[in-house]
């Protein structure tokens, strides 16, 4: 069970970590829209194709908002579903290093997570809640504690009533799991959500699709366009369904490569090997998951351990922060207070790029043929922050108040901010 004192319930309201959320008054149904960076909506907008994003936009409410540090999948998907910033749940990457262990650690479950989220606690007080990703990776983290439904499109045809509270998806859908390098994998969570707002009528819905298209398409590319199309005509499906929606995505993208397509990259580990001495700074990126090949394990946030104890953090501070490419290192004090991240999930120093560069560990450790030839698009830093928040309802916006990613729910739940 989560911590009795962060979750409190009436049946007419929820408190979960510090914030009260309203009963659902129809289904609500977020959508984090994985690396929709706001020049997605901005382009297919000019170009026509979103009526259903446009009326949400013109009607309900329209803003941009501001993603966790670093911004990444992980710490931004917890965020959204635990209300909060990553000091307070714990997550604060794809992929950490653990100093009482020494070993490095990829978030792959639900063991990171320190606080209680609110679809856990919905359903606790019970409401019924569904929460569908794209990645499995998510599935665990996103599923901690809730009595409900939560499953992934890759594993969709594994999932079963013990382990997922549902079986069957794939006939439930009426097509089969897509393959997880695909545009699909995305459209395949939301055609679930349709369905299981047309069968079960959840109170709450969370949906987090895969940033595969951002990935590997710019925002006027024919490509991102066709599959902005798509996912609209499904936000419309929802609309008619009388949900009460919200987008929100985990971070933005970047374009890292130079005119001639070549990855701009700063292999850290590398020059801070020939500096220092071989393994006395350990690299972390922290962007590192299963799916490879959507960036080849580069993003613009990175993590320096120091492993001997004759290493002066001023020294190593001073080296990188002369580094061509880098944009800002912080000791672990000033990161954690300027990013929000916990203490214990910092490293000694952290890392941020400037915009269009991907920070790396050693080059040895990074396989470019992942990218399969396509141009390195990726995230993490403070350039890939600004994410849109958009609601098919109006929300009173107080003008003080610095909008974040994860107050989505809180949004639509409360009608404010």
């Amino acid at each position: 069970m989560p911590e009795c004192n962060n979750i409190y319930s009436d049946k007419k309201t929820v408190t979960v970590n510090g914030r009260e959320y309203q009963w659902p008054v129809q289904s609500t149904v977020v959508v984090c829209f994985d690396g929709c960076d706001p020049q997605y909506i901005d382009a297919a907008s000019q170009a026509g194709l979103i009526p259903n994003l446009d009326k949400m936009r013109g009607s309900g409410f329209a803003g941009k908002a501001l993603a966790s540090m670093p911004t990444f999948t992980n710490p931004n998907n917890v965020s959204i579903v635990c209300g909060v910033s990553p000091n307070v749940h714990g997550v604060s990457g794809n992929f950490y290093f653990d100093r009482e262990t020494g070993k490095d650690v990829m978030m792959v479950d639900s063991s990171p997570v320190r606080a209680p989220t609110l679809l856990s606690a919905f359903s606790r007080a019970g409401a019924k809640v569904v929460a569908i990703t794209a990645k499995d990776k998510l599935r665990k983290a996103l599923g901690k504690d809730l009595d409900g439904i939560a499953f992934s499109a890759e594993k969709a045809n594994d999932a079963t009533e013990a382990e997922n509270g549902i079986g069957n998806v794939e006939a439930l859908v009426g097509r089969s799991a897509p393959d997880q390098y695909s545009a699909d994998l995305s459209l395949f969570v939301l055609d679930a959500g349709i369905t299981l707002l047309e069968t079960t009528r959840p109170d709450i819905c969370y949906l987090s699709l895969s940033d595969y298209v951002q990935h590997k398409h710019a925002p006027n590319d024919p490509q991102a366009l066709e599959f902005m199309v798509a996912v609209d005509q499904r936000l419309g499906k929802m609309l008619s369904l009388g949900a009460r929606l919200g987008i929100v995505a985990d971070h933005g993208m970047s374009d890292m490569a130079d005119a001639g397509g070549n990855p701009r990259i700063v292999y850290l580990s590398d020059l801070l090997d020939e500096a220092f001495g071989a393994g006395k700074c350990r690299v972390i990126c922290p962007i590192t998951d299963p799916f490879v090949r959507h960036h080849g394990a580069l993003g613009g946030f990175i993590r320096i351990h120091l492993m001997a104890p004759d290493i002066a953090i001023h020294d190593v501070l001073n080296f990188v922060r002369n580094i061509p490419g880098v944009a800002l290192a912080l000791p672990r004090d000033e990161a954690c207070l300027m990013f929000e991240v916990a203490d214990d999930r910092e490293g000694d120093i952290a890392v941020v790029a400037i915009k269009g560069v991907a920070l790396g560990a050693g080059k040895a450790d990074h396989d470019l043929s992942q990218l399969s030839g396509a141009r390195l698009r990726s995230h993490g830093s403070l350039t890939e922050q600004v994410v849109p928040f958009i609601t098919s309802i109006p929300v009173k916006a107080d003008p003080t108040h610095r909008l974040r990613n994860f107050d989505i729910f809180f949004a639509l739940l409360n009608e404010a901010i």
